[in-house]
């Protein structure tokens, strides 16, 4: 079984070619798997941890185009659920002059928003070492109720949870909505990550430290903040620090977000260390890893395309003196 599994959305970015415009202005449109959680599943792969993802994709092209995608960079899709009554979704991205990405989605209802508690292969979220979400499942029924089943399961079987905010707001109904389901997610992981506007969404602070403490105080043991080319900052209960940026050429800035998580779950794994038991040094590491992760995605499109190797982020320490 898959030493971490990832739940929730796998789904196709159509990236614009012309790089530096609004979605408007595009007009030629590539085909990339995409979706945070999907993302988080691949860049643990491809850094050498055995991963399980867990979704539901329509039995259309683009569903068995994500479904092998997965497969072919060795992420377990057992667990990957086809159906014939829903689409798979598409999400159409263009990327700004900074790498910024902009997204509409546009399929209502896609298959994996109808993700329920018989969909989930229970065993592979039982056997886990981290099971890892996002919030998309949580904005609608019944992948929320399915979302919150597999997170109870894990936490039951002594897993470590790990939720990204990743939040999209034109998906949700409104901002309060918003914040009450996040919160309550935050609170039952045992690791968050946000950017800085989802820090303030949660914690009505752009202040990083105030706003990490007011974190933990949800319930976590482990919070951070990507802060983009400035680097992130962590914190755990008696420790926080911040990890300055590596200066890369940017090319796309999708999935450097969820090279990050992908990153801080691999060496965790690797670690064989209980979160609690982290020393600062090694929750230093741990950052200092998932940020040269993040770094090494942004210089190449796409998202699983993008993820880096074990070796690659190595390589970047060394050369950056970390």
């Amino acid at each position: 079984m898959a030493d971490v599994v990832c739940l929730g959305e796998l789904l196709v970015d159509m990236t614009c070619q012309e790089v530096g415009i609004p979605l408007a202005r595009g007009f030629t449109f590539e085909k990339n798997a995409g979706g945070a959680p999907a993302n988080v599943a691949a860049g643990c792969a491809s850094l050498g941890t055995s991963v399980g993802m867990i979704t539901k994709l329509g039995d259309d092209s683009f569903g068995r185009f994500l479904r092998d995608t997965l497969r072919d960079v060795e992420v377990d899709t057992s667990g990957v659920v086809m159906t014939k009554d829903y689409a798979t979704q598409l999400a159409f991205v263009a990327i700004g002059r900074f790498g910024v990405p902009e997204f509409e989605f546009h399929v209502k209802s896609p298959a994996h928003e109808q993700l329920s508690p018989d969909d989930i292969k229970r065993e592979l979220i039982e056997d886990a070492l981290v099971v890892h979400f996002g919030s998309l499942p949580l904005v609608s029924e019944p992948a929320k109720s399915a979302t919150l089943a597999a997170v109870q399961w894990a936490i039951d079987a002594g897993a470590v949870i790990s939720f990204d905010v990743n939040y999209r707001k034109t998906l949700w109904p409104d901002e309060d909505v918003a914040y009450e389901t996040l919160a309550e997610a935050v609170s039952l992981c045992d690791m968050v990550k946000v950017n800085k506007d989802e820090l303030e969404l949660i914690t009505g602070t752009d202040d990083v430290h105030i706003g990490l403490t007011a974190l933990l105080e949800l319930g976590p043991e482990l919070a951070s903040v990507t802060l983009g080319s400035e680097g992130c900052a962590f914190a755990a209960e008696s420790y926080m620090d911040e990890v300055e940026g590596i200066e890369v050429p940017v090319v796309d800035t999708t999935g450097c977000g969820d090279a990050f998580v992908a990153g801080t779950l691999s060496w965790l794994v690797e670690s064989d260390t209980d979160i609690s038991d982290l020393s600062g040094e090694q929750l230093l590491k741990m950052y200092r890893f998932a940020n040269a992760a993040a770094a090494l995605a942004a210089i190449s499109s796409g998202a699983i395309a993008s993820m880096p190797t074990r070796d690659e982020v190595a390589e970047l320490l060394r050369r950056v003196g970390q």
